[in-house]
């Protein structure tokens, strides 16, 4: 530890900010989507369709019993296969890191936000959606006027915390040599051969951004104690 070098850190930065840049974009991205199609998983479950909710729960419980290194292992190699039966190509098309990086963190995310839109969706008194109904308002302007809106303002901090899992979890598109972050740095690192300086930078600005946003979410969890 002696013989840190940081100057290597400022002499990689450019570099660093594209993968660090590649990460937020990810995470924003599966964020997003993931929020999404929770949704409508949830609302899936949620319905008075057995065969829906049944296909919907099956696919929330599939996913949240498999390691994500394991789907985005599945998604890079298996889908090039899948699609080279289905058209009949000599060769598997290239998926690409970076598209199964976006698909694999949309579909798996999917299932966690599920539950927590599920679990927001439950949280409003159900008198409301009696009175919604009351109104002349059906299922879907009910959910979307009345539901929805209280659900959201209530998992606000859940979701924020679940989208600082995802963006510790992106780190893992390393193993298909997509150059987020991490990979960036570790680039550097193998490169200049300052393991040691490329990886602790890493952790510190990890380890900020996590705090910077756990505080937000402390913040938002008082601000909804105060309005309950």
């Amino acid at each position: 530890m002696t013989d840190l070098d940081l100057g290597v850190i400022a002499t990689a930065l450019p570099y660093l900010w594209k993968g660090f840049a590649y990460t937020l974009e990810l995470t924003v991205t599966a964020a997003l989507g993931g929020i999404f199609f929770g949704t409508l998983l949830a609302l899936a479950r949620l319905s008075g369709t057995r065969p829906l909710a049944l296909a919907a729960a099956g696919y929330v419980n599939l996913m949240r019993s498999v390691p994500l290194v394991l789907v985005i292992f599945w998604f890079y190699f298996l889908v090039p296969l899948i699609l080279q039966g289905i058209t009949g190509a000599e060769r598997p098309p290239a998926v690409g890191a970076e598209r199964t990086a976006i698909v694999t963190f949309i579909l798996f995310e999917a299932a966690y936000f599920c539950e927590i839109v599920r679990a927001g969706i439950q949280s409003v008194p159900r008198g409301q959606v009696h009175a919604a109904h009351a109104l002349g308002l059906g299922y879907a302007q009910t959910m979307r006027l009345v539901v929805l809106p209280q659900a959201f303002r209530n998992m606000l901090p859940v979701l924020l915390t679940q989208t600082i899992v995802l963006f510790q979890d992106t780190s893992l598109v390393y193993v298909i040599s997509a150059t987020d972050f991490v990979g960036a740095a570790a680039k550097v690192a193998q490169r200049d051969s300052r393991l040691v300086e490329m990886y602790l930078f890493v952790a510190l600005v990890y380890l900020a951004i996590c705090l910077l946003l756990s505080q937000l979410v402390r913040r938002l969890q008082r601000r909804a104690a105060v309005v309950r």
